[in-house]
């Protein structure tokens, strides 16, 4: 007796867990899901690169820095100190026009 009310019970719920997943294939893949993401060494070798580009610009930086100061001082040596230097300042800008405000008469 026990085992037919169970049955009574489990039995519906199957029928309907199944009819619904029935009605669902329908509307969505029931499918075993693929799990595509992208592997880690791919991500691992783009790190890799982009710290070694990033090492490489950072030592370029610094040559291109140790050039401009070694100008900078064969310059001096040059031309001594920069008051020997010409100046090369803009001269200053014109002074603005005269508006001259006229009355008329009627």
């Amino acid at each position: 007796m026990l085992f037919l009310g169970v049955l009574k019970r489990v039995v519906p719920f199957f029928l309907t867990f199944a009819a619904g997943l029935f009605i669902a294939s329908f509307f969505i893949s029931i499918a075993k899901p693929s799990f595509n993401f992208p592997r880690k060494s791919i991500k691992h070798r783009e790190i890799h690169r982009l710290r070694d580009e990033n090492r490489e610009l950072k030592r370029s930086n610094r040559e291109l820095r140790r050039q401009v100061e070694e100008m900078r001082q064969n310059t001096e040596l040059r031309f001594g100190n920069d008051s020997d230097l010409p100046s090369f300042e803009p001269p200053p800008p014109p002074p603005p026009p005269r508006v001259v405000h006229r009355k008329y008469e009627r």
